[in-house]
């Protein structure tokens, strides 16, 4: 049964806020939290998760825990992915909508086992999130919010995989990306799963806040990188992932955000399903687009985007590419524009400066090696 949670008021604190200030962290308030923006430079910490290793502090996401027979009928009401077909072991990318098909919240969805689940969700959405789930869970479902008393590590790069595999109780060569184990570090649990928001190879690992810091230095003496939340948001951009307050709200859809494939339109029998569907039939007004601009100058959240001196759409997020060195941005447009080499305007600071639509990712990662035996797709 759904339990009653207080209200949390001041900023909280991960379990490794002490570890930030003695890396010289610059900290700032994020979704309630005080969290590491940077250590070094964002460029730095961005070229680390490209090239080699990067290591990140993402407590701050929330869990909850879905357990008992009626937890699978509960999930496939709240998500808009297949639930019923995942694995344990496997996780999934899924959408909480409302009725209106608007987002609630992005989440991964990870089955634990035949009757045990919990949902990874945005940081500043864990109460939102546990109210909609508890009052849409069936009965006989246990809903548990365990976000206070787990640690959430993000290992991404070409390099996590050698730097994370020599403290493990387990081996990672066959470990798929949208996959999980259990395993110990130092006799400490943790479960591993190949996931993260960066584009790149990696891992996120889910641990108890007082194994947070061992395996924080434990990697950080591999070669990983202290990275902020400045160098998780350029990293994502690039890969075009899309971040809940910013690509995804309550107002806008799945499928106006180019999401639809995370989707279940046909089968499904989720929350918004039947506001989806006629939004289907005659066509998103909006849609996302990536974009680079053709000037100096950067494409921030909130910019008008224009043509023609008609303001049509609005920039949802925008930033100089580490990568590629140009100015890059995601944001919402008329369907007709969102073809690769449709041209528009982005009004920065009032100023019109030109832009031009390209396929995303903007950056792809390079494909993961094969495992030495061969087992499986990677």
């Amino acid at each position: 049964m759904a339990r009653a949670k207080p209200k949390l008021s001041a900023l909280q604190r991960t379990a490794l806020y002490d570890l930030h200030l003695e890396r010289g962290a610059r900290m700032a308030p994020f979704a309630g939290f005080e969290m590491p923006i940077q250590y070094t430079s964002i460029k730095r910490e961005h070229n680390a998760v490209r090239e080699t290793a990067g290591l990140f502090d993402v407590s701050h996401m929330g869990q909850i825990h879905f357990a008992g027979p009626r937890a699978v009928a509960t999930l496939e009401r709240l998500l808009s992915c297949p639930v019923a077909t995942l694995a344990p072991g496997r996780v999934r990318y899924g959408l909480l909508c409302n009725e209106a098909g608007g987002v609630v919240d992005d989440v991964t969805v990870y089955r634990v086992e035949e009757e045990r689940w919990f949902l990874c969700v945005n940081a500043a959405n864990i109460e939102k999130d546990w109210r909609w789930c508890a009052r849409h869970s069936e009965a006989g479902v246990e809903l548990l919010d365990r976000s206070a008393q787990t640690a959430l590590l993000a290992l991404q790069g070409p390099g996590a995989e050698a730097a994370l595999a020599k403290h493990l109780e387990a081996e990672l060569d066959d470990l798929q990306r949208f996959r999980f184990i259990s395993t110990r570090f130092k006799g400490l649990e943790l479960l591993v799963s190949r996931t993260g928001y960066t584009g790149a190879d990696g891992f996120e690992l889910y641990c108890a806040p007082d194994a947070a810091a061992p395996l924080w230095r434990a990697l950080e003496a591999e070669g990983a990188l202290p990275c902020g939340l400045g160098a998780r948001d350029t990293l994502r951009i690039e890969a075009a992932l899309p971040l809940y307050g910013q690509e995804l709200d309550e107002q806008r859809t799945p499928l106006e955000a180019g999401l639809e494939r995370f989707v279940k339109l046909e089968a499904g029998g989720f929350i918004g399903v039947d506001a989806l569907r006629e939004q289907a039939a005659r066509g998103p007004a909006q849609r996302l687009a990536g974009f680079e601009l053709r000037t100096r100058g950067v494409a921030r959240a909130g910019y008008a985007i224009a043509r023609d001196g008609q303001a049509l759409g609005v920039v949802s997020s925008g930033a100089p590419s580490p990568t590629l060195g140009k100015s890059i941005g995601l944001g919402y447009v008329p369907p007709a524009l969102t073809a690769p080499g449709a041209h528009f305007d982005v009004l920065v600071r009032g100023r019109p400066l030109g832009a031009r639509v390209v396929r995303t990712p903007f950056v792809r990662s390079p494909a993961r090696r094969a495992s030495r035996n061969r087992r499986g797709r990677v």
